[in-house]
């Protein structure tokens, strides 16, 4: 089990943790939640040894493998697949410990490799690794790509899928669905559900946290709080308590009122002195409850738009994408729809479908390539982009971006109501002047709303507006988007904003903008069905690279087309090309023999391995034997590597002799 006992841990002159204490049992699935900044990723820091505590005692067990997802961005030239590989820390070791035993000749090393590389599952490592980028998103023509030719977020997505590779026993999760939709969100639960470690993760999606763990961890005020249940019962749980304490301090406030009042009354008189003592005694040893004392609510409201045009937008044959030194290309086409005040449309689709680029184009960033958008009259569009980098500026603080923000799009104030407003978003002191770069991500993206909320917009186009939101702010944000009174279009991984906000959605996919007929669950559904046709695909797709009849030939026979009538006066050719059949046919035996036979080598090659691999893994082999038992593997090895090229070869060969007779 995991334990920290009286921990204290301070980070520059804050207190992360004063005195803290936490039991968790192997096997248990715990969501840490708490404000941003509480120090949830430093407790993960703790526990991993890279930060000590200042006091107190942590234990992990020290034979557990800890899996991670690394924060810092990949730079490598290596393929997808194999990078993801190197995450099972298992695997790597026995690879390594086997290349060194065939260095040394050392047939005893060999033997042990062998059976480590077995235990690792390195027969199916490289599959089980692609399932894994796929169900994260990935097409199959991505799965040996550079690691360096990918976007920020698709190489997050290679270290979560890196981090879910390695066999840990215990998991730490740290936001991981920051960079994925919901089709990837949707596998990764799926896959979270199954995993049958220890798992602490940190999230604020609070539907992801329901989904995967039935304990929760609340870090607040320095200390933490052990849940029996998910989120939603850890919710209610805590209001229970926070109520059961705020009635038992205020009982005892009653009565220690009471015993003063008695004190004080009675303590001068001589008949009374010994029972105002008593009562003195009492009132020192009482132990004092602490007043119950939460985090204030964050909470803000959007400005009422100065108009509503009707339609705000209409989109004629509109094409989305954009455009490059090799030229332009087009990612979704022949947008023919209308966007009405007041309507909250939800915008749904896979990472590379155009969501993003359809926002982008509506919000004035990139033209469109095709057709025309038809703006209404008094169209005020407010923008929250998936990167806040593309609207804010890292070497200025929050004060002079609204500064900037007031004289260029107005409405027009002074410093000091602009100082007031910001502090209505947690923006206070010199906090208004710290620059931008060094803000956390929940910091950057609050400046964001607040500049949103400055220009009243009667549009709102929200790209992923929470991913680094904490819980209360992103409740604030639902609260304030059913209350605005324009239109919203919204892009989000979060399907507790999606189903509070949104009344439709629309579908991008295969190029196209659609309306979804539908609510998220039967958005999930579908997404699963695409899951299994995409997965049933690749299993055809790998049957027929490697050289297996497709599994529609071998269920059901291909029905030849009806031959068409011919003359009589064919019957030479028919002839002609029957002795030709025959001809190759008969060239080409010896070789269709030689390949049967390399069939069967490979086939006794491989009994023989399992049979000596099992015998390795039971201790019938043991000792001297053991030794030689590795040689024997590796000779395995080496022979069956030797029969597949003679297969291939043999394959041209055969190919080639009947495309010259053709």
């Amino acid at each position: 089990m995991i334990t920290l006992q009286n921990i204290t841990l301070r980070r520059g002159v804050k207190v992360v943790l004063e005195k803290a204490s936490v039991t968790l049992q192997p096997g248990e699935k715990i969501g840490l939640v708490g404000r941003n900044g509480a120090g949830k990723s430093s407790l993960f820091s703790l526990m991993t040894n890279r930060l000590q505590a200042d006091a107190g005692d942590v234990y992990v067990p020290p034979k557990w493998i800890v899996g991670e997802v690394a924060q810092s961005m990949p730079e490598t030239e290596d393929g997808a697949t194999s990078f993801v590989l190197e995450g099972d820390t298992r695997l790597m070791a026995a690879e390594a410990a086997l290349v060194a035993a065939e260095a040394a000749d050392d047939g005893n090393a060999m033997a042990e490799a062998h059976q480590h590389l077995a235990e690792a599952g390195s027969f199916d490592a490289r599959p089980r690794a692609q399932a894994l980028l796929m169900g994260l998103g990935f097409r199959s023509s991505q799965l040996d790509a550079p690691v360096n030719s990918f976007s920020g977020g698709w190489r997050m997505r290679l270290q979560l899928a890196r981090a879910l590779m390695c066999p840990a026993d215990l998991m730490l999760l740290d936001e991981p669905t920051n960079h994925l939709d919901l089709d990837a969100l949707v596998w990764l639960e799926a896959w979270l559900q199954r995993y049958e470690g220890t798992m602490i993760v940190i999230s604020h999606d609070r539907e992801f946290l329901d989904a995967i763990t039935r304990v929760t961890v609340h870090l607040d005020e320095a200390q933490l709080t052990r849940y029996t249940g998910n989120y939603s019962a850890f919710e209610e749980m805590r209001a229970i308590r926070l109520t059961q304490a705020a009635a038992a301090f205020g009982k005892q406030q009653e009565r220690m009122a009471h015993l003063q009042k008695f004190i004080d009354r009675f303590k001068a008189k001589a008949s009374k002195a010994k029972q105002a003592q008593s009562r003195v005694k009492a009132l020192e040893r009482m132990e004092k409850l602490a007043p119950v004392l939460t985090a204030s609510d964050f909470s803000f409201e959007f400005r009422e738009p100065q108009s509503l045009p009707n339609p705000m937008l209409s989109f004629d044959d509109v094409s989305c994408g954009y455009r490059s030194d090799e030229g332009e290309t087009i990612i979704v086409s022949n947008i023919r729809r209308s966007v009405l005040a007041g309507q909250r449309i939800g915008i749904l689709g896979a990472n590379g479908q155009g969501k993003s680029t359809l926002v982008k184009t509506v919000s004035r960033m990139q033209p469109a390539l095709g057709g025309h958008i038809v703006e209404g009259k008094g169209l005020v569009i407010g923008y929250f982009a998936q990167q806040e980098l593309d609207v804010l500026r890292l070497d200025e603080g929050p004060m002079a971006h609204m500064i900037r923000l007031a004289k260029d799009v107005g409405p027009m104030a002074r410093e000091q109501e602009l100082r007031d407003f910001l502090g209505n978003f947690r923006f206070v002191g010199e906090m208004v002047h710290q620059a931008v770069g060094s803000l956390s991500g929940g910091e950057k993206a609050r400046l964001v709303l607040a500049m949103l909320v400055w220009q009243r917009p009667n549009l709102l186009l929200l790209d992923e507006p929470t991913n680094h939101l904490d819980l209360s702010t992103r409740e604030a944000l639902s609260m304030a988007l059913n209350e605005y009174e324009g239109t919203v279009m919204l892009v989000s991984h979060d399907r507790a904003l999606l189903r509070e906000v949104c009344d439709e959605f629309w579908l991008v996919t295969g190029g196209a903008v659609e309306p979804f007929d539908g609510d998220l669950d039967d958005y999930q559904k579908w997404l699963l069905d695409q899951s299994k046709e995409a997965a049933k695909a690749q299993r055809e797709a790998d049957r027929i690279s490697a050289g297996k009849p497709s599994a529609k030939t071998e269920a059901k026979p291909i029905e030849k087309p009806a031959a068409k009538a011919q003359p009589t006066n064919n019957r030479d050719d028919r002839k002609a090309q029957s002795q030709a059949r025959n001809k190759r046919a008969e060239q080409t035996k010896p070789l269709r023999s030689k390949l049967e036979r390399i069939d069967k080598d490979l086939a006794a090659l491989a009994a023989d391995r399992a049979k000596l691999e099992a015998q390795m893994a039971d201790g019938s082999i043991a000792g001297a034997q053991l030794a030689e038992a590795g040689k024997r593997l590796k000779k395995f090895a080496d022979e069956a590597t030797a029969l597949e090229e003679r297969w291939l070869a043999i394959t041209d060969e055969i190919e080639a002799m009947e495309r010259s007779a053709a």
